[in-house]
């Protein structure tokens, strides 16, 4: 379509004469069983006003994709569809002072996860549907002005089979059986018939957060209560919010809502009271859905999750503690996002960042998980800031959004994780009660409505006494990340200087961003054989070079660790001496968040070249078994797997794989039964194994039970990493994976039936899997990620015929799919997986030319495309130095 990426500009004006008042939206899935039938009636009613006092105001446009546009009526009048509706637009010509518009259409069921989901559980056959939008794509379901500041009030209306639950942002006020006969009703199925849902009208709400939840979901429901305590603006009052959570039937068994609920009402309790400010829309429903394209979105009254968050197999402490995370930062936004909207995506950051950070405090003050948070945060979320932060595409925290393309593609580490850090570092510079009081005056003086980075501020200047406008400018306005150095001198047993060096180039604009950092700086030494915390420093780094003057006189510490407690967000390097006691004793660090800050150190040098691949994999294989903190753990395996596959040279590779290969299976020797430990190392194991035959023998062993290591459950999940082991090595065969599958068919082991038959070594097979992913749309947006990720297991001999087809096919794709399915595509088959030889410098590297030759030669491919292409030839550019030691 050619116009289905609005610009900014197209918005502002729209916005500059546009006040919508409501909206009144039908949706009929009667017949979403009958997967023959593409599409569901859709029928949009928009009460609006237009100032014809501005320019060129006399005329508009709705946006909608969907199938065809049977009618629109403005104002009474019809129009004609056939000059009105130009591709994803529909116009609105001779506008008056107030407006009526009533557009009704066919939209389109999506298997991509984005409008109106349809899915089908191989598990019972039963069919479920969801909705999910943003950045825009409600236009998919409904005919709408897609753009978060054009906020109104939406009434919702769906007619589905009778048997189904039905939800959405708010409460059913009224529910009656319709006369329309559907397919079950013809098919004589259970639950015939079709019923008409209304639901109450919501408060003013962006388009992009409204939400649809039809099927025959299994529902739980509860119920929340508390009373604002007596400092509070609303003492005397209470709040009673009515709670659901929802999940596919099959699913039931594994649905542990207790727990969800319990998490629930903690953060409830925590953000009522932390912003004084009741939560104001009424019920909370989270529905967990299949084939969701993220982790969750914030729609209010309706909260969607991936239900990768519901575990039929034994999962460890961390993947729970990942999904109170989640459920934290869904309800930071009901206020961060939902009550208080950011104009554009400019600011997307303005609920992002917040919820992001806002999740982690929540579950570190309100959680028995408590300052396990802030591990994760630091080992998982600024690991991905970091990594985000260093491509050649990095971008200010405040970014520059020039249209809906940017705005899916800005969706990232940077707007995440680098803006979480920020706030953090925030915290740290102005006080926690101060950055508080200043949300809470926030949403006063913007509930409903739309901010931008100036409206946040303010309050926050106010709050906290200080002119945060150069700060908001060295640390929003500016891309990439700061090194900070630790230069230490001494004489005698005794510091005699610490200098702290600063270097930061903003790799946007070519100039120095030296930015200032509140933190910590710590000294460790041995302690019977444990490194402990000896002395510690707060202070401001400024500058270039910061002088800790009282460090002077201190006993020489073993290591030296910059951005303790990691407040601030800056690439910290170690000095020689700390280096050397790191790799030798980084597992005896006694602190938890000392200890995996010290390891992003050397994950942070091994990315850059600074430390050999094999080092680091020493080091892991050494001294990460008996790690206690799971999501630590769950990142040192993870890094070790990347340093195996991309960082070390070809030539030391088995070597390397052998090392790693024997320190995992001694610390799976080592763990203690049934823990969380010794399900990661067995999972390593089967990972590490897909490039190396050494394991096939001991997945072939679990796999048939025997020699099961004590504790240790062999499930589902488990079971098809080992049978993707096998898979990749050649070991397995189609009857077996068929057979496998047969015995518990579920969605989650389809997708993994999906990779193990993708992964298996044979070129015909390869051949097969590369049309279904590129040539073909038959695969939903689960399937294609599980066959890209199959697909991209094989040896380079047997997929470096498809790197020239790669180059050769990525902008069709891009032009013909949608975002999200394009996106999965380019991303996943980029030829990333190659080795240095031949004498070749990393910048020579056949696919490094191909990568520079095509985009030479397509200076003009969307923006969105061209990030992609970049960002991986980053990625390569990087294991190939890595490989080359520099």
């Amino acid at each position: 379509m050619s116009n289905f990426n609005l610009s900014r500009n197209d918005a502002a004006t729209r916005k500059s004469f546009l006040t919508v008042h409501s909206y009144d939206v039908e949706l009929d899935l009667s017949e979403a069983q009958d997967l023959s039938v593409p599409g569901f009636a859709s029928r949009t009613s928009i009460s609006f006003a237009a100032d014809l006092s501005v320019p060129d105001s006399a005329q508009t446009f709705l946006d909608f994709m969907g199938l065809g546009v049977e009618s629109v009526l403005l104002n009474g009048a019809p129009l004609d569809v056939a000059e009105v509706v130009d591709d994803a637009r529909i116009h609105l010509p001779g506008l008056a002072a107030e407006n009526e518009v009533v557009v009704t259409a066919t939209a389109a069921y999506s298997t991509s996860g984005e409008g109106l989901h349809r899915f089908v559980d191989p598990a019972d056959g039963q069919t479920y549907t969801y909705t999910q939008y943003e950045p825009a794509d409600a236009r998919r379901v409904f005919a709408n002005f897609e753009q978060p500041d054009l906020k109104a009030p939406f009434t919702f209306h769906v007619t589905a089979p009778s048997g189904w639950e039905v939800a959405s942002n708010q409460s059913v006020v009224s529910k009656a059986p319709t006369a329309k006969a559907t397919v079950a009703a013809q098919a004589e199925l259970p639950d015939s018939g079709t019923t008409r849902w209304d639901f109450a009208p919501t408060l003013p709400i962006s388009t992009y957060i409204t939400t649809v939840l039809a099927g025959p979901y299994f529902k739980v429901e509860d119920h929340f209560t508390m009373a604002f305590p007596p400092e509070s603006t609303h003492a005397g009052t209470s709040v009673d919010i009515p709670l659901a959570a929802y999940c596919r039937a099959s699913l039931a068994p594994h649905f542990d809502a207790d727990e969800i609920f319990k998490v629930t009402k903690a953060g409830l309790k925590y953000f009522n009271e932390l912003f004084d400010y009741p939560y104001p829309f009424g019920k909370y429903d989270q529905a967990f859905v299949p084939e969701y394209n993220l982790g969750a979105m914030e729609n209010p009254g309706l909260v969607t999750f991936t239900e990768a968050y519901l575990h039929a197999s034994r999962a460890t402490d961390s993947a729970y503690q990942q999904r109170a995370n989640t459920i934290m930062h869904e309800m930071a936004h009901m206020w961060f996002g939902d009550l208080v909207t950011m104009s554009w995506w400019d600011d997307l950051w303005l609920k992002e960042s917040f919820a992001d950070f806002m999740g982690h405090l929540a579950v570190a003050e309100a959680t028995e998980w408590g300052q396990k948070s802030w591990i994760m945060f630091a080992s998982r979320r600024k690991a991905w800031a970091y990594t985000q932060d260093q491509l050649p595409t990095t971008h200010p925290i405040v970014a520059d959004i020039p249209d809906l393309e940017a705005a899916k593609a800005n969706f990232d580490g940077i707007t995440y994780a680098k803006g979480a850090s920020a706030l953090k570092q925030l915290v740290a510079y102005v006080g926690q009660d101060a950055f508080i009081a200043g949300s809470r005056e926030y949403f006063r003086n913007h509930e409903y409505s739309n901010t931008t980075l100036n409206d946040l501020l303010e309050p926050l200047s106010h709050a906290s006494g200080r002119d945060l406008n150069e700060w908001a400018s060295q640390w929003l306005g500016t891309s990439g990340m700061s090194t900070l150095i630790p230069d230490l001198d001494t004489d005698k047993g005794a510091v005699t200087s610490l200098t702290i060096k600063q270097t930061s180039l903003d790799p946007v604009t070519g100039s120095t961003a030296l930015r200032p950092h509140r933190l910590g700086i710590s000294f460790f030494t041995y302690d019977a054989g444990a490194l402990v915390k000896s002395q510690s420093f707060t202070l401001d780094v400024v500058g270039a070079e910061t002088v800790v003057t009282d460090a002077v006189g201190s006993p020489v510490p073993d290591l030296v660790l910059v951005n303790d407690q990691d407040l601030s967000y800056a690439k910290v390097r170690l000095d020689p001496g700390s280096m050397s006691t790191a790799l030798s004793s980084v597992g005896r660090i006694v602190d938890p968040l000392a200890r995996s800050l010290v390891w992003s150190t050397l994950w942070n040098a091994t990315r850059d070249g600074m430390l050999p691949a094999t080092v680091y994999l020493r080091t892991v294989a050494s001294h990460a078994g008996g790690e206690a903190d799971t999501s630590l753990l769950q990142t040192l395996a993870d890094n070790a797997l990347h340093a195996v596959n991309h960082y070390c040279p070809a030539a030391d590779r088995a070597h390397a794989a052998e090392l790693l290969l024997a320190g995992v299976e001694h610390h799976l020797g080592q763990a203690t039964p049934g823990s969380d430990e010794q399900l990661i190392w067995v999972r390593t194991l089967a990972l590490l194994g897909r490039g190396s035959d050494a394991v096939n023998s001991r997945s072939r062993e679990l796999l048939a039970g025997s020699d099961v290591p004590e504790g240790l459950k062999v499930d589902g999940s488990l079971r098809w990493l080992l049978w993707q082991q096998l898979a990749a090595r050649g070991a397995a065969t189609i009857a077996e994976l068929d057979a496998e599958l047969a015995a518990d068919t579920t969605a989650e082991h389809r997708a993994n039936h999906c990779t193990a038959v993708a992964a298996l070594p044979e070129a015909a097979l390869k051949q097969q899997r590369w049309a279904e992913a590129v040539e073909q749309t038959a695969l939903s947006n689960q399937l294609l990620s599980a066959t890209i990720e199959g697909f991209m297991m094989g040896s380079q001999e047997l997929l470096e015929p498809y790197a020239e087809r790669y180059f050769e096919v990525i902008e069709s794709v891009w032009n013909t799919r949608s975002l999200e399915i394009a996106g999965r595509i380019v991303r996943g088959l980029f030829p990333a997986h190659q080795d240095l030889a031949g004498g070749l410098t990393p910048e020579h590297h056949p696919v490094v030319h191909r990568t520079d030759q095509w985009l030479a030669e397509h200076p003009n491919a969307a923006r969105g495309l061209r990030r992609i292409v970049l960002e991986q030839r980053d990625h390569l550019l990087r294991a190939l130095r890595a490989q080359a030691g520099r």
